[in-house]
């Protein structure tokens, strides 16, 4: 997933927390070789190869890809996982740690042709992209896995378990505390702490265009893209965290409240009925529902 995951358990004994760290392990590693677009034989490569035809894929990425046509829906687009073309149109076409090193001329990038003509049919067991489309799974893969893998931790015997995936985080069950998972936000322009967001069960989402930006001086780029364009978006906004029941879908609040910008986003995210904090280029904190997660 070109990212690193940070997992924490609470279990009644040490052996107990090992095994379920090795099943955390074992789980990412397999997600990983099924979402990555950077693997020639994960499932979402194989998608992206035979657009226009049903392929057999597994049941935890017919639900990844059900999930990414839902957030597309209900965002209307400004979240989207055909950005695909427009991600390699801008370079990042291998993984970051080769572009960030020798980043290449952007080509013309365009708009993202949309989810419409994906279908998911659970009944054969396949998913069926349109031909052209190509998807890239990005953060929805990182939330859905830390989703999975924290239910999958708690429901094999463990206590509680916090499962942060490149920055999408998911806790479940007790904290080693018992007073519950204290998570801190990151300004992603100065790197200081906002505030601490404190859950019993749910996901904190950060998504920012400082981490992951390539190119010469006079053309940053970075892998937030507006789909609307095909481009690096250009929204007034520095990062956005979102707090919601689930990683997967504060992931995709998160990505199109970025996209949607300050005054949009903000009313984006609670008119969804979710949380989050908005940092624009300024560095200035806008506020969407947080009273009831900071203390």
């Amino acid at each position: 997933m070109g990212t690193t995951a940070h997992v924490v358990v609470v279990a009644p004994t040490p052996a107990e927390a090992d095994a379920a760290l090795a099943r955390a392990r074992t789980h990412l590693e397999s997600l990983e070789a099924r979402w990555s677009r950077f693997l020639p034989d994960s499932e979402i490569s194989r998608l992206n190869r035979v657009s226009g035809s049903p392929a057999i894929v597994s049941e935890e990425t017919r639900a990844l890809l059900a999930h990414a046509v839902d957030g597309w829906e209900r965002t209307d687009g400004r979240f989207d996982p055909t950005v695909h073309d427009a991600l390699v149109a801008l370079g990042y076409d291998r993984d970051f740690d080769e572009i960030s090193t020798a980043p290449g001329a952007a080509a013309t990038p365009g708009a993202a042709p949309g989810c419409g003509g994906v279908v998911v049919d659970d009944f054969i067991g396949t998913v069926t992209v349109p031909r052209g489309v190509r998807l890239d799974a990005g953060g929805i893969g990182k939330g859905f896995a830390a989703d999975l893998v924290a239910e999958e931790l708690l429901a094999s015997g463990v206590d509680g378990a916090c499962v942060n995936v490149g920055g999408d985080l998911r806790v479940v069950g007790d904290s080693p505390d018992g007073l519950g998972w204290a998570i801190d936000v990151e300004h992603p322009l100065t790197g200081a702490s906002i505030d601490h967001v404190h859950l019993n069960d749910g996901a904190v989402v950060t998504t920012c265009r400082t981490r992951r930006t390539w190119g010469p001086a006079d053309d940053r780029r970075h892998h937030l893209v507006d789909p609307s364009t095909g481009r690096s978006a250009t929204s007034g906004l520095a990062g956005v965290t979102v707090v919601a029941g689930q990683a997967w879908w504060a992931e995709v609040l998160a990505k199109a409240a970025f996209v949607a910008g300050p005054v949009e986003g903000a009313a984006l995210i609670a008119r969804h009925g979710a949380s989050g904090f908005l940092v624009d280029d300024a560095g200035d904190v806008v506020r969407s529902g947080m009273e009831a997660f900071v203390v």
